[in-house]
């Protein structure tokens, strides 16, 4: 069977080149009229836990208490914040943006209500007296200054404690059709996990699905449109005033923004080094412009195919077309040396000859190390992290494209031009493998024991690995995304929401359902009377809430915190500090008017009652932030010192998201790290066919990811969603290296009967392309650092670091172990796997 492919091969491929570039060319030309629809993605629906539900409680909590769909403005005028000229200013920039055609409003303190500008008694709220705010005519300026400074709403929150900054917060009208389309299509995928689907649910899950992808890019189209236009209207206020702009839609749109100038940088960079790589290793035009050509189409088809499969790029994903330039270029160098070495050996052959024994003898190998890849990148699969897993499934569609591609174009275009004339010349890169090989072959043993020590010390640095790490680390500090979360945060009470959910306990439903079955309730009782009975709104209960929110304002990593206990110590102030009694909480919260209840009850209150939020804002710049244990410590001191069941406490928000995010990733890294080397393993058993080769085969690539995972340790690099792929991507295209060289050793073996004269012929052939390949990676990966996410500057540069450690590790450690175990024995003829 095998036969019959290569002899197919060979007529249709070698024979017929012609044919094989029409296909490809055909191909090539469908599928790039599809690259335009490529869509690139930073949204939360784009970064999140797979089957996550702490996800799926925080969305129901929306419905309950409004969306955080809004973007925050932060605005400080050169002049005094409650000049006439400084509120002017601030009530022009207020209606710009309330006339776009998304926005629902815009809350700035000219619209809150003041209670205390003079002070408003509490029978004045439930009488219906009009509420004053800055725009009211005659309002006491002054009196508002101390106010804003002053209430317990306010303070570090809307206005900073010095009074010279304040917040614009702009919400955006509801997507509600995308939202249902959400909905629908989050019940169907949670029922096929658990009880399966029919037929027709399942055809409404593929439909829905299609039509949520289509709203999903419609609703980052406006998002990115809403920020865009909001910041065309702050820029002629920049003259008087120093702005930022913040919030989950600019930094989305921020982020696509930087996915687009690493795709383009990315792209234009690793192509302009691997020219120069190319003209400076081969100095010939055809090995520029064959392999540059087929780097060129496979990327081209690659993006074309999520074009047409409507797959969404993300910040994880990015960096695909460098990484797909750069596996395809590995491939198509080791081609290029293999048939440099046969035309050197067999000048007086035709070129479809030589060209049919470079494919016929790489064959096998270059299928090996695809696979093999492909496993690393198929191993991110189990990490759980969505835009991880998608990343994984682009890689492994690029790479098996990239190498049928490779035996496609490669010999096509090779067999339709003159041989080439091999010029002998000093060869420096050969004097450098064999000089090499000559250490290694001395110091064999030492070589061993040096890999051990390194060893030793990679795993005293992965100990130190961890997963905490500030979201606002992630961004270079001239963006604007870091500079408008440290100015929030050290003026206006924090970023990253966390809330806290309590429920009723279940004797108060208890007692609820018996006063429903008592026949002597009141029949003409009006909804929502004055006397109707809630868990949370009486004088005991919003005494533990105000505990609470003490409590929580005590921790240094929490900044602004805001709860019903919020609004209840306005209530005082307008009480003559006096807590009202019950009867009065009914009053005021059935009559106060509805602006005020906006403001301090309906955030933090559900509807009937008997369910409060408090929702806190952490600071993110906190150089001692630790999520995990903030978020632990609070639930502890619910649940252990307060008198809630762990069952009624919920701790939600994006806080805790991003939290899960990270925790998984220690178990993601062992997950796909014990993936990639098992499967590696067995792929080393097919290929090999020797159990002690493949062993060996498998230690300088476990060498080179515990060195990379150690140097992130030593050096505390956290893990994050782009660092926790390095390992496993490095062991797949390190291991690239290794089969080539085993397999190049398999086949010398037999004719020199000797390990050391092997080690030599192998380290002066198949080491050059070794050589090459890594240097081209290297440099390759290098180029990520020029990115605006500073971790795709870690990626490129830990994973340019494993390929160093895996070349060394091929060049020195793998001939080492192969002397000194010997494991084709000393007279063992063994032949190399035939295509």
């Amino acid at each position: 069977m095998i036969s019959s492919f290569v002899k197919f091969y060979k007529k249709t491929v070698i024979e017929k080149p012609l044919f094989a570039l029409t296909l490809i060319f055909l191909l090539f030309a469908f599928f790039i009229t599809y690259s335009t629809e490529l869509k690139l993605d930073a949204s939360s629906e784009s970064i999140v836990l797979e089957n996550d539900q702490d996800l799926k409680y925080y969305r129901s909590t929306l419905d309950t208490y409004g969306s955080d769909d809004f973007l925050i403005i932060t605005y400080s005028p050169r002049a005094d914040m409650f000049s006439p000229a400084s509120l002017s200013a601030l009530r022009s920039l207020r209606d710009e943006i309330s006339k776009l055609e998304r926005v629902e409003s815009v809350v700035t303190i000219l619209d809150v209500p003041l209670l205390n500008s003079p002070k408003v008694t509490i029978s004045d709220l439930t009488d219906g007296a009009p509420i004053r705010t800055l725009e009211t005519p005659g309002v006491d300026v002054e009196l508002a200054r101390r106010e804003f400074l002053e209430s317990p709403i306010y303070q570090n929150n809307l206005v900073s404690p010095d009074g010279r900054t304040t917040a614009l917060q702009v919400n955006f009208k509801a997507e509600e059709s995308y939202q249902a389309l959400r909905k629908v299509r989050n019940q169907l995928r949670e029922k096929k996990r658990e009880t399966g689907l029919t037929a027709e649910e399942e055809a409404t899950l593929q439909r829905v699905a299609v039509e949520f992808s289509e709203a999903h890019t419609r609703v980052i189209e406006n998002q990115r449109s809403n920020v865009q236009q909001i910041r065309d209207i702050m820029e002629p206020f920049r003259d008087t005033a120093q702005l930022y702009l913040g919030g989950v839609q600019m930094i989305t749109s921020d982020m696509i923004r930087f996915i687009e100038h690493d795709i383009v940088v990315f792209g234009m960079g690793v192509t302009g080094l691997l020219i120069c790589a190319l003209a400076l290793f081969f100095r010939k035009l055809r090995w520029v412009l064959i392999p540059m050509s087929s780097c060129l189409i496979s990327v081209s088809l690659m993006v074309g195919l999520l074009g047409f499969f409507d797959w969404h790029v993300t910040v994880i994903s990015s960096n695909f077309t460098s990484l797909l330039l750069i596996v395809t270029m590995s491939l198509t160098i080791h081609l290029i040396v293999r048939y440099r070495i046969l035309r050197e050996q067999h000048p007086e052959e035709n070129q479809q000859t030589i060209v049919f024994e470079t494919m016929n003898t790489m064959l096998m190998p270059s299928f090996f190390t695809a696979m093999t890849t492909i496993v690393a990148f198929c191993s991110l699969v189990v990490s759980g992290i969505r835009p991880v897993i998608d990343f994984g499934w682009m890689m492994t569609m690029g790479i098996a494209l990239a190498f049928v591609l490779n035996f496609l174009y490669f010999p096509s275009v090779l067999s339709l031009i003159n041989p080439e004339r091999i010029i002998a010349r000093r060869d420096l890169t050969r004097q450098f493998t064999s000089g090499i090989a000559s250490w290694t072959l001395k110091h064999a043993k030492m070589v061993i024991v040096g890999c051990v020590l390194l060893v030793v010390v990679s795993i005293a640095g992965i100990l130190q690995l961890n997963v905490e790490n500030r979201f606002i680390d992630h961004f270079k500090s001239s963006t604007e995304i870091y500079q408008g979360m440290e100015l929030i945060d050290s003026e206006l009470g924090g970023t990253i929401p966390l809330d806290i959910i309590i429920e009723a306990d279940d004797a108060f439903y208890a007692s609820q359902e018996e006063e429903q079955g008592d026949p002597f309730d009141d029949p003409f009782a009006e909804e929502g009377s004055t006397d109707e009975i809630t868990y949370w709104f009486n004088g005991d209960r919003l005494a533990v809430v105000e505990e609470i929110h003490d409590y929580l304002e005590q921790l240094p990593e929490v900044g602004k915190v805001l709860s019903i206990a919020t609004g209840m110590k306005v209530f005082k102030q307008l009480n003559d500090q006096k807590v009202p009694e019950d009867y009065e909480l009914a009053v005021l919260r059935k009559w106060t008017p509805e602006d005020v209840k906006n403001a301090l009850m309906n955030p933090y209150l559900s509807s009937d009652g008997n369910e409060v939020r408090i929702t806190m804002r952490l600071i993110e710049s906190a150089p001692n932030l630790q999520r995990k244990e903030l978020i632990e410590q609070i639930r502890s001191y619910l649940v252990d010192e307060m008198p809630f069941a762990e069952k009624h406490v919920h701790l939600t928000g994006m806080a805790v998201l991003y939290n899960n995010l990270l925790q998984s990733l220690y178990t993601s890294q062992i997950l796909t790290l014990g993936v990639v080397f098992i499967s590696i393993l067995v792929m080393f058993m097919i290929a090999f066919r020797n159990l002690a080769i493949s062993f060996i085969a498998i230690i300088p690539n476990i060498l080179a990811a515990g060195v990379v995972l150690g140097v992130m340790g030593w050096f505390g690099i956290p893990l994050d969603m782009m660092t926790i792929t390095i390992a496993a991507i490095a062991i797949g295209i390190g291991v690239d290296d290794t089969i080539h060289y085993v397999h190049r050793f398999q086949v010398e073996f037999p004719t020199y009967r000797n390990y050391r004269d092997t080690i030599q012929a192998c380290h002066g052939s198949i080491g050059i392309a070794m050589y090459y390949t890594s240097l081209i990676i290297t440099a390759g990966f290098s180029i990520l650092a020029l990115s605006s996410f500073i971790p795709t500057i870690y990626f490129g540069v830990l994973t340019g670091v494993a390929m160093l450690t895996a070349l060394m590790s091929n060049l020195t450690l793998l001939a080492a172990l192969l002397l000194v175990f010997k494991p084709l024995g000393p007279e063992q003829n063994t032949e190399p796997a035939k295509v």
